[in-house]
């Protein structure tokens, strides 16, 4: 039997406010077993963005990165955020490591091809991207890593990656060696049918409503991120995949998916 991991990712939403990321890593460090952190980056960079007179950009849920928006999400996510999660995380007795792709050669990712969008300089992933040996390794010493949504390519680049994609494919990657729960958090108790109602919560999504949701709008902007990779985790070995409020990690309003 493969041992448990437990994988958590947080929004932006969280992460924008103090008080409720305080509250997020406390009861995250009370989670026993092994576990690994994947933040996204919120609205800091986005704001000195619009402060330096650069316009975010983004389709759907994914942000467009230029040669300037990647500088500055690089100091926030791989500077500021990281390091006060892990900060933070240190504070509740937690080891944690806070980690880009780049470090350790972590996570290695190749420039996205351009399409019908030129996304710039984001980060694609497939599960060889993913250096499952040295995540065990953390593990297996006791420490915690928190991942950022920068990488690298190998020859000297940085990229961006959606933070989504990141948590789904070190899950899928280290659902070889373990028994993976994924955890996407955010501000909801789960997928809702009423934004407005928030014990509107759908209990299960399988395949066929998510294509009935997305298609009627219920599932639209940064949700579909979200669950595509959800499901493509599921398809790739991941045992579990929860959508649930950061805040309440504990209760059972939450959405589970599944396959069928």
């Amino acid at each position: 039997m493969k041992p448990e991991l437990k994988i958590f990712k947080i929004g932006g939403g969280i992460i924008d406010n103090e008080s409720d990321l305080l509250e997020f890593v406390r009861l995250f460090s009370e989670i026993s077993g092994p576990k690994i952190l994947v933040h996204g980056g919120g609205k800091g960079a986005s704001e000195m963005m619009k402060s330096l007179g650069i316009a975010p950009r983004m389709v759907n849920g994914r942000r467009i990165t230029d040669a300037a928006t990647l500088d500055l999400v690089t100091m926030f996510y791989a500077g500021k955020t990281n390091k006060q999660i892990v900060v933070a995380l240190q504070r509740h007795g937690v080891n944690a490591l806070g980690l880009s792709g780049a470090d350790g050669n972590v996570i290695q990712a190749v420039k996205r091809p351009v399409r019908e969008i030129d996304y710039g300089f984001v980060g694609d992933l497939s599960e060889a991207s993913v250096n499952t040996n040295l995540i065990h390794q953390f593990l297996a010493l006791g420490l915690t890593p928190v991942f950022c949504p920068i990488n690298h390519d190998g020859h000297g680049q940085l990229l961006n990656t959606n933070a989504d994609t990141i948590a789904a494919s070190v899950a899928k990657a280290l659902s070889k060696q373990y028994a993976v729960a994924l955890h996407f958090c955010f501000e909801k108790r789960g997928v809702l049918i009423d934004m407005h109602d928030e014990n509107s919560v759908i209990p299960t999504i399988n395949l066929a409503n998510y294509a009935e949701l997305k298609e009627s709008g219920i599932i639209a902007d940064g949700m579909l991120p979200k669950l595509e990779n959800a499901f493509d985790a599921l398809q790739f070995g991941v045992d579990k995949v929860i959508i649930e409020h950061a805040l309440h990690i504990n209760d059972n309003l939450k959405t589970t998916l599944c396959l069928t």
